[in-house]
């Protein structure tokens, strides 16, 4: 009677052990569920953090493809437990607070507002910058001896009326889009050398010689395909977009594994390399699924390395 006795302590506790294991920290199942806005970059992000959390044990659910308002709306009604998204967005568009160009103190700020008005907790920080950018093909920038925007305004101020800039109609606009960008560094396109058009096509102007300099934005894979090069922003005027993790405070507080598990991801990415990564999922036709997974392995990300 005594050994059945003991048999059945044992095994009383092994499906304890058991359930501890497969639990989060609070006893909770070890469920989540990652959101991801419509656009190639937020897909792979949110699939490397999916792989990475599936890798330490999670179950995971993908709510992707959303809106930007759509996703943050979920995240704040904890339709959504994580996400990746964007200092900028942070501040500019959910705080309501004027852009900061630096990016620790971006990242502070929207960490401490989201904090204390939406319960929402920021962390891990990524290299990923998705900000504005003026871009030149290599070759142009290399003929007219381009590096930075200083060096454009100096050129546009010497040759006047000489050099097209391709644009969106919002960038064109925009305080933090051409009007700032000219106020700052001291020189004016004329309005015969702007060209308006919708995003993605001045890419395409730019690689067909249409025009000599255009906006876009650092991480995006056209700027890879075409061969062309950010200018320097050595007055650090556009605002930071830094990529890092926003999750509902209580996904903190009952899982505070996960920020230690995910660090390692925003540890290693930067633009260069999303703008990589974007290209092979854009261009080269290459799955979301096998983009992340690939990166991930090859960077010892997985089978808890």
């Amino acid at each position: 009677m005594k050994k059945i006795l003991m048999l059945a302590t044992i095994f009383i506790l092994s499906i304890g052990a058991l359930a501890a294991c497969s639990s989060g920290g609070d006893g909770e199942d070890k469920n989540i569920t990652v959101g991801a806005k419509n656009f190639t970059e937020q897909f792979i992000l949110a699939k490397m953090a999916i792989l990475k959390l599936e890798d330490n044990g999670y179950s995971v659910e993908e709510k992707s493809n959303l809106g930007s308002s759509a996703l943050r709306q979920a995240l704040e009604n904890k339709q959504v437990d994580l996400t990746w998204d964007y200092t900028g967005t942070g501040l500019v568009t959910y705080m309501g607070e004027d852009p900061i160009a630096d990016k620790q103190e971006a990242y502070d700020t929207v960490k401490e507002l989201d904090m204390e008005r939406n319960d929402i907790y920021w962390t891990n920080l990524s290299e990923v910058n998705n900000a504005y950018t003026i871009v030149m093909t290599q070759e142009k920038a290399d003929e007219l001896a381009i590096e930075s925007i200083g060096d454009l305004a100096e050129y546009v101020n010497n040759n006047p009326d000489e050099l097209r800039f391709g644009t969106d109609a919002e960038f064109a606009n925009r305080d933090d889009g051409l009007p700032g960008v000219e106020e700052t560094y001291g020189f004016e396109f004329g309005d015969a050398n702007i060209s308006e058009m919708n995003y993605g096509l001045q890419y395409e102007a730019l690689n067909n010689e249409e025009v000599d300099v255009a906006m876009g934005f650092a991480t995006d894979s056209r700027i890879r395909e075409y061969e062309l090069v950010n200018l320097e922003d050595t007055e650090s005027f556009f605002p930071s977009y830094n990529a890092a993790i926003a999750m509902t405070n209580e996904t903190y507080e009952n899982h505070p594994e996960v920020e230690e598990i995910l660090k390692p991801i925003a540890e290693q990415l930067d633009s260069e390399t999303m703008r990589e990564l974007n290209y092979q999922v854009d261009v080269e036709e290459r799955s979301v699924d096998d983009v992340a997974q690939t990166y991930l392995e090859e960077n010892g990300l997985l089978d808890g390395e």
